[in-house]
């Protein structure tokens, strides 16, 4: 409870000044909404259910792209993390394209897939495939090289290697490049909605500018700080401390 008080803390505060400075200083609600205005546009968003589909549009956009990138990002880090020939040829070109944004690809994406879902899918692959590759390839350099020579000298297949062996072995690593990765994807995805989309949070909130629509661009902000705050602290970091502490230490241990 004092932990989740003290996360809160500053939201509250921040609250408290908007609720103060906002009317003390008569602001245009065309500059900046009341907290009251923002909570009836939550009030009408919920209650038509538009607030609901953008919401559902954006998260179902964010799970594929993500599971692509899991599916496809993983198998290829550890094809990098066993062998130095494919590590050394791949390497350069993984370094240039983690440095590129993942808003970057949004106008290829758009030249390729057309407006609509598919772009967008594609830019928040783009921004969690890499970190999910590279965190994976490090992972699995970091595998006890005995535990590897024992199930190698056990005669193990490739099959049980990858999924008893590396895939655990370099299972903190990979929750890691998920979590920062998604952090890109969140991001990429907003923007690639303003653009490439006709729902979702992103395009709600660039449509509102037209209408100077103040409260529901605050409102859309909130939605998406708070749905990536819920997202990390009770989906990411659990995941990712869980792991870390169910195969990290053995991965030390070489057990």
């Amino acid at each position: 409870m004092a932990s989740a008080a003290w996360f809160i803390s500053p939201f509250l505060v921040l609250l408290a000044l908007w609720a103060v400075l906002v009317p003390a200083l008569d602001v245009s609600p065309r500059t900046f909404p009341t907290i009251g205005a923002v909570w009836a546009a939550f009030t009408s968003g919920i209650s038509d259910g538009s607030l609901w589909t953008h919401v559902l549009a954006s998260m179902a956009r964010v799970g594929a792209g993500t599971a692509l990138a899991i599916l496809i990002g993983v198998p290829f880090g550890i094809l990098m993390g066993i062998s130095r020939g494919v590590s050394g040829f791949f390497s350069p070109l993984l370094r240039f394209s983690v440095a590129l944004a993942g808003i970057s690809w949004i106008p290829l994406a758009t030249l390729w897939l057309g407006y609509g879902t598919g772009a967008v899918v594609f830019v928040v692959f783009n921004a969690v495939f890499f970190a999910v590759v590279y965190n994976t390839m490090l992972g699995v350099r970091q595998i006890s090289t005995s535990l590897l020579r024992a199930a190698r000298s056990l005669g193990t297949r490739p099959a049980r290697m990858f999924t008893e062996i590396y895939v655990p072995g370099a299972a903190p690593s990979i929750a890691t490049g998920l979590r920062v990765g998604m952090g890109f994807a969140w991001r990429g995805l907003i923007a690639a909605e303003i653009i490439a989309t006709s729902s979702g949070l992103g395009y709600t909130l660039f449509l509102s500018r037209q209408y100077y629509e103040t409260d529901v661009i605050i409102l859309m902000m909130i939605v998406i700080g708070v749905l990536w705050l819920m997202m990390d602290r009770f989906l990411l970091a659990p995941l990712e401390r869980r792991t870390v502490e169910r195969w990290g230490a053995r991965r030390q241990a070489g057990s």
